[in-house]
């Protein structure tokens, strides 16, 4: 289906934007435990640090038939336009940040996109006025819904993507 003011595609969802503040992803049939699930994992990472894109409200729209997960705008900047001195400050506090979502049990899982996947390596991780920021929760984990040896395998991946990031920011 076309959307109006659509922002992007993934797999599963369409973004679109509801204002200059607000974005929704959308979720069409039944999709009442992947949206539910998602938005719980999005508001425990935003009790912890301010890394990930902020919950907002779940809604629905009428008019297009759809739930929707809203959250905060966020309009990335190209990474390209900063010194690395700047990109190295970033990356530090990126990675405290993240190290601080895995010590408080939630991880990511999707900071390097599968070579299958069309679009960037890295789309999920933004860099806006606020440094660093990760969206899309809808594979992330916490560890209180999955044990400790899946939920460690989890973050051992995520810094393997880390270091792969790392690099690719850094050098660009």
């Amino acid at each position: 289906m076309k959307y109006q003011r659509r922002l992007s595609s993934g797999a599963n969802n369409t973004v679109i934007v509801l204002s200059d503040t607000e974005v929704a992803k959308l979720f069409t049939g039944d999709t009442r435990s992947d949206i539910g699930s998602e938005a719980e994992k999005m508001k425990f990472a935003n009790t912890i640090n301010g890394l990930l894109v902020k919950f907002i409200r779940l809604d629905f729209n009428d008019e297009i038939q759809a739930e929707m997960l809203v959250m905060e705008r966020l309009k990335p900047l190209d990474y390209r336009a900063y010194e690395v001195e700047i990109r190295e400050l970033c990356w530090s506090v990126f990675e405290d940040e993240l190290f601080a979502l895995h010590q408080a049990g939630f991880v990511h899982r999707d900071l390097k996109r599968p070579s299958d996947i069309g679009g960037l390596a890295f789309d999920n991780i933004l860099l806006t006025e606020k440094g660093l920021r990760l969206i899309d929760t809808g594979i992330s984990a916490l560890r209180s819904h999955v044990n400790d040896k899946i939920f460690n395998k989890y973050v051992e991946i995520e810094q393997h993507e880390m270091n792969v990031f790392k690099d690719y920011f850094l050098s660009r």
